[in-house]
């Protein structure tokens, strides 16, 4: 079958309002690879940084003494378009699932400004006690916290 049947199922970038929240993500020399671009593995961490990074500053992660932390259990990119130290990127952060103890992220790699996604992807936390590993609710605060970044259109 032909793309025109409709069996291109590769993702294709998002715009900035499938996204709730901004922060700016600065890229390092260190970033790029060989090929002159931001190497693949860094988006990761990219996305590691945005969500963390909001679970932070808003009260919702002390990393040394949470009782119930999420874990990383899946997380995955399609890349549309390079970008290179010294460009400027935003992350894109919003919540595409809510569960009793795990929740989806969507991120995107912005360059500043920009009308769609560099890159995109997803982060799933699964929610923990620290002392045993076992699965836990999503503490209320958390919760409602996340909850303002939902977005109806996944």
């Amino acid at each position: 079958m032909s793309e025109a049947a409709g069996t291109d199922t590769r993702p294709r970038p998002l715009p900035r309002a499938a996204f709730a929240l901004f922060r700016p993500m600065p890229t390092r020399w260190m970033d790029n690879d060989v090929y002159g671009h931001v190497n693949n593995v860094v988006y990761y961490s990219y996305f590691d940084t945005a969500v963390n990074a909001f679970l932070v500053e808003n009260g919702l992660l002390d990393i040394a003494g949470s009782d119930v932390v999420g874990l990383v259990a899946e997380t995955g990119c399609s890349y549309f378009e390079s970008v290179a130290f010294p460009d400027a990127l935003e992350t894109g952060l919003a919540v595409t699932r809510l569960g009793r103890s795990s929740v989806t992220y969507r991120i995107g790699v912005f360059r500043e400004g920009a009308p769609q996604a560099a890159a995109q992807g997803h982060f799933v936390h699964v929610y923990v006690t620290r002392e045993t590993g076992r699965p836990a609710a999503i503490p209320d605060p958390v919760r409602n916290t996340l909850a303002t970044l939902l977005v109806v259109n996944s």
